[in-house]
């Protein structure tokens, strides 16, 4: 049962990490399968751990990075990323999963593809008001602390996924909170 729970963690921090960018928690699992006895693949997502893959990910990586720093190149990124980041959660979730959860491997997918995407869909959003308000000026630093988060969250979720199950809840009550507060304005403007 434990292990269920930490290996959903561990998906679901993955998962929305690979929505900021996709290419550092696929890195970091292939690495760690690679290296580690952190993180056990089964197949087919073993291959994830070849040399060859990895070093496939080192180089779209850098991409990446060079690419997302840039105006006006980080909105055409993240149109291409569209496909990659919810795929990434997708293979992420599943792969992370199917040694400790068990659940099918579609509905595993489905879940990375949705986490993945929903981070992607609001950071793709945000990305062109930003660029527009600051005149591209704050894009690599908000690009950099995306990818320092991404880094972060990835190694959280598989070496502490506790602490991904607290992140869940935090932002889940600041969601609430947020509407909350929302509500509570929208209703004293009416009286």
């Amino acid at each position: 049962m434990i292990e269920a729970i930490t290996g959903l963690a561990a998906a679901f921090g993955l998962s929305t990490s690979a929505g900021l960018n996709a290419y550092i928690p696929l890195l970091t699992v292939a690495l760690l399968a690679r290296l580690t006895p952190l993180i056990q693949l089964e197949s087919p997502w073993d291959t994830l751990a070849s040399w060859w893959i990895i070093g496939l990910l080192g180089v779209l990586l850098i991409v990446e990075i060079v690419a997302d720093k840039i105006p006006a190149v980080d909105t055409i990124n993240d149109t291409i990323q569209t496909f990659v980041r919810p795929t990434a959660g997708a293979i992420l979730f599943a792969a992370t999963t199917q040694s400790s959860v068990h659940i099918h491997p579609i509905l595993a997918m489905a879940c990375g593809v949705i986490l993945a995407g929903g981070v992607h869909v609001a950071k793709a959003g945000a990305r062109p008001v930003l660029t527009a308000t600051t005149g591209g000026v704050a894009n690599p630093v908000v690009s950099t602390i995306e990818d320092i988060v991404a880094a972060i969250t990835s190694l959280v979720a598989i070496i502490f996924p506790y602490l991904i199950l607290l992140w869940a809840f935090l932002v889940v009550l600041l969601v609430y909170l947020l509407v909350r507060r929302r509500r509570l304005r929208a209703a004293a403007r009416r009286v």
